[in-house]
Order: structure tokens, then C-alpha cells, then sequence
């Protein structure tokens, strides 16, 4: 092969990866054909001016790809049985398959809790989002890199502890004794890829079919679908200012054994109750400890922003003066950090956390593990506690701004409490059609949940939860000011409605 040229595409890919890719190009268009013989190695690297090395990469992929053959004392060729160069028909096109008909049935469904996308450039006052601008994405990427790059890293690469990376149980384990009095070792906690996960080990560890369980009956629909998928069939109990309602709470459990039906368990937020951001009152507190001693109840508590408490002590969890083994504790770091860093946490009695180690494994295997070692690093060296602080500090910050600008723009129509703690507030508006109200605000690109998509049996409230730790001061003044005139507008139509009837 005189004179032997590739087309060699510029981008970002290695050189030998797009010297690779222009032999395949060839191959394509028929210019080499299978059988031929390709130029050595040395006279490959002369007649493209790159080093020799490069193309023994080069061939290297090839080879692993099956579109050379390579053999001692004997020319380089292409392959006679050749990788299919064109993909199948079918193959080539996704959104015909979407609609192949199943030969089979399917079992049960789960309901759909989802939400579309919100428009691009939209102001998210999501009551859960934190702000991923602010993610510590170089000092995780360092971590990163240290680790890969440390003897001994490949073993990072294989099977590893389903209860998580010893050095990040290590690492949570002193955090959790030191900010929230939980008295806990590595050996106490499991770590999972959030804390939905651990929600759903838990309750697949702890419920039967057919038990009951008690939720909130303001909540967290996501952690409701959990445990149905447990077999549980859950409880609504009331919630007011002051959290949960613990003597309807034990009046469920009394209706319950009355009739005949064990209710196992209760799962609450009693940290900044979801949705409401109501702290539980102390007395409850302590009455809901008893409660659960007295009838055996599993209490499930999620933790789920612990970290964002911005007057006086954050309370400690209940967990902190669980006594007789009641409380599985779940919380995350994925609110503090990011939510793609899938990263929750479990500490619950020894004998359940064998379990929930077990159904892990079945489930998922085992965490990411050096994304845990990472962030276990990112701990040892502080950066998640001073991260933390940074939060803390931005978060109270909005939370002033939105306020303000609530009382403003909007003070005549919404009443709320400024939460102790939270990434977002729980608006009350009583003569207002929030459902009409979110949606004339789609339309001005402002994003927010209303008081339905957290009611227990779907039934519309008036009310609102309005996140503020995902938009700059700026932008949450300016989308208030949006939602006061999409309110306006509202208004004025119906006004103009009621005068031409």
C-alpha cells in the first residue's frame, strides 16, 4: 500500500481512538476491503507523522473491536467476518421499538408521582432543590483523582461491603455523635443510594403484607409509594404546628387493634415536618417515644435536612433519646450536596441492619464506592462540614429575601411562619385557587408545588410550598413579583367574568 493516507477527523478523543476510527471509516466506504493487508507499524507512524506508539494503540483497539487480525512474522489484515458495519433496521431506530407490542403480562403498577420537566430558564421554587451551583464539584473532583490514582486503587474497582465503604461509615458515624447526639460506630448505620433507599430496605425489612402503617397525613408521597410497595397499608394521622398529632396517632393504633390489624410502624419528619417545615413540640416528642414502647411501633424517622437550621440548636432527632430500640434513623447527604450524589444512610438496631444489609445486596450489590471513599475523604478533611456552614449561611439569606419579598408583593393574599430551619416555606392561602394560580405562574416561568400534591388522599388545599435555596436573592424577589401579577391577572379575568354574567 503505497502512499498509505487516512482521513484522521480532528475532536476531542485521543489520537489513536480517531486513527481508529478513520481505519473503520475506510472500512465503511469499502476503500479497505476485508483480506487487505495494512502497512507495519513504523510505516504507518512515518507516512501519518505520529509515533509509533500511537498507532500500536491504534491497532490495539482495532483488534479488540475485531476489525484486525494480528499475527507474528505476518501482515496486519482486516477481518473477513467483520463487526456488522451498519446496524439492523430495527436496532437503527429507538422510537419504533418504544411501541412494540409486550408478549407477556405485566404485574402490578406503582402509581407515578413524577413530575415534567420545568421550562428552561424557569425560576424553581421547588420545595426541595438545593442549589447545584454551589455543589464543591472541584474539591470532589480532587478526591476523585486522588483516589484512582493511590496504590493499591484498583481494588476500588470491585465488590465491596454492602453496608458502604468502612472509611464514609467511619466518617458519618463521628459526624452523626457529634452534631446530632446520636451515640453510633460504623457498625451501626448502612449506606445507600439515598435515602428513599433506605426507606424502602427498611420497610421491606420491617412490614409485613398487610400491616398497617401510619404517615402523615400532610407528607412525603414518594416515601408513601415505599411502603405500599412493603405490602403496608398506611394510616393517615393529622398534623398541626406542632408536627404530628400523637393522641390521634394513638387512636389510630387503638382502632387498629380493635380491629384486629397490627399497625407496625409510623414514618414522620419530625425535623422540618414535610410540608409544612413544623418542628415537633417537645412534648410530643417524648409522648411518641412512649407510644411506640407501649405497642411496640417501629418509628421510621427521616431526617432528610438536617443541616438547615438557621436559629438557635438544631433539635436532636429522636432518635438521639430512643431508649429501647424504637427509631430507624434515615437521612442524606444528598440535600447538603447534590442530589445526583446518591448518598443515604440507615442507623437502626443491629439485627434490622442485617437485614437491610441482605436486601441490599439482592436489590443493588453494593453503593458506589468511590464515590463514597471520595466523600469520605471531602469529611476527614472538613470540606463537607465547611461546605455545610456555607449553605447554612446562603439558605438563611434566602429565606430573609423570599420573606421580604412575600410580605411585599403578596402580604394581602398568603400568610405563613418563618421557619427555624428548611430549604422553603408552607404558604397559606386561603381564598385563593392555588391550582389556577401555579399554573398562570408555568406560564410566566415560575415553578412551585401547591398544597395538593401533599394531601394523603390527593384532595386540593389551599396552600403552597415555596422552595429557596435553588434561586439567588434576586431572582426569588423577582419571581414573586411574577406570581403577584399572574395573581392580578387571575383577578381581573374573574372579576370581568362576574360582570358580564
Amino acid at each position: 500500500m503505497e502512499g498509505f493516507a487516512l482521513d484522521v477527523e480532528e475532536g476531542e478523543a485521543p489520537l489513536y481512538a480517531r486513527i481508529a476510527q478513520a481505519v473503520v471509516a475506510d472500512v465503511r466506504r469499502g476503500r479497505l476491503r476485508p483480506g487487505d493487508a495494512l502497512p507495519g507499524s513504523r510505516r504507518l507512524a512515518q507516512d501519518l507523522g505520529v509515533h509509533r506508539n500511537t498507532i500500536l494503540a491504534a491497532l490495539r483497539e482495532l483488534e479488540l473491536e475485531g476489525w484486525i487480525e494480528t499475527a507474528a512474522a505476518r501482515a496486519t489484515r482486516i477481518r473477513r467476518d467483520l463487526p456488522d458495519p451498519k446496524p439492523r433496521r430495527f436496532a437503527a431506530q429507538a422510537a419504533a421499538r418504544s411501541s412494540a407490542t409486550i408478549g407477556f403480562e405485566l404485574g402490578p403498577g406503582m402509581e407515578d408521582w413524577s413530575s415534567p420537566p420545568p421550562p428552561k430558564g424557569a425560576i424553581l421554587m421547588l420545595g426541595g432543590m438545593p442549589d447545584l451551583r454551589l455543589v464543591p464539584a472541584s474539591a470532589l473532583g480532587r478526591a476523585y483523582r486522588r483516589i484512582v490514582t493511590a496504590p493499591r486503587s484498583a481494588e476500588l474497582f470491585g465488590y465491596g461491603d454492602p453496608r458502604g465503604e468502612p472509611a464514609l461509615r467511619n466518617a458519618l458515624a463521628e459526624t452523626l455523635s457529634r452534631t446530632r447526639g446520636l451515640a453510633v460506630g460504623s457498625d451501626d448505620l448502612v449506606v445507600t443510594r439515598g435515602s428513599q433507599m433506605a426507606l424502602y430496605l427498611a420497610a421491606r425489612a420491617v412490614v409485613r403484607p398487610g400491616d398497617r402503617v401510619a404517615v402523615e397525613a400532610l407528607g412525603y408521597r414518594p416515601a408513601w409509594l415505599a411502603l405500599r410497595h412493603a405490602g403496608a397499608e398506611l394510616v393517615p394521622v393529622a398534623v398541626d404546628g406542632g408536627g404530628i398529632d400523637v393522641d390521634a396517632l394513638e387512636a389510630a393504633v387503638e382502632r387498629c387493634a380493635a380491629e384486629g390489624r397490627k399497625l407496625r410502624a409510623v414514618y414522620l419528619t419530625p425535623h422540618h415536618q414535610y410540608p409544612t417545615t413544623a418542628l415537633l413540640a417537645p412534648g410530643r416528642r417524648i409522648a411518641l417515644l412512649e407510644l411506640a414502647r407501649r405497642h411496640k411501633l417501629a418509628l421510621f424517622e427521616d431526617d432528610y435536612d438536617h443541616e438547615f437550621h438557621y436559629e438557635g440548636r438544631p433539635v436532636t432527632p429522636l432518635a438521639s433519646a430512643d431508649r429501647t430500640g424504637q427509631v430507624v434513623y434515615i437521612g442524606t447527604l444528598s440535600k447538603i450536596l447534590a442530589p445526583a450524589l446518591r448518598i443515604g444512610f440507615v442507623v437502626a438496631p443491629a439485627p434490622l441492619l442485617e437485614r437491610i444489609a441482605s436486601l441490599r445486596v439482592v436489590v443493588d450489590r453494593q453503593g458506589d464506592r468511590l464515590l463514597e471513599r471520595a466523600l469520605a475523604e471531602l469529611a476527614a478533611d472538613g470540606e463537607i462540614a465547611r461546605h455545610a456552614r456555607k449553605m447554612r449561611s446562603v439558605y438563611a439569606a434566602r429565606r430573609g429575601a423570599l420573606a421580604a419579598a412575600l410580605e411585599a408583593h403578596l402580604g394581602e393574599h398568603v400568610s405563613f411562619e418563618l421557619p427555624r430551619g428548611g430549604i422553603a416555606l408552607w404558604l397559606r392561602a386561603p381564598a385563593v385557587d392555588v391550582e389556577a394560580w401555579a399554573a398562570a405562574c408555568l406560564e410566566r416561568g415560575v415553578v412551585f408545588q401547591t398544597g395538593r400534591r401533599f394531601t394523603f388522599d390527593g384532595s386540593r388545599l389551599r396552600a403552597i410550598r415555596l422552595g429557596f435555596a435553588a434561586e439567588t436573592e434576586a431572582r426569588l424577589t423577582a419571581g414573586v413579583r411574577k406570581m403577584a401579577d399572574a395573581l392580578t391577572c387571575i383577578q381581573k379575568e374573574r372579576a370581568l367574568h362576574r360582570a358580564q354574567r
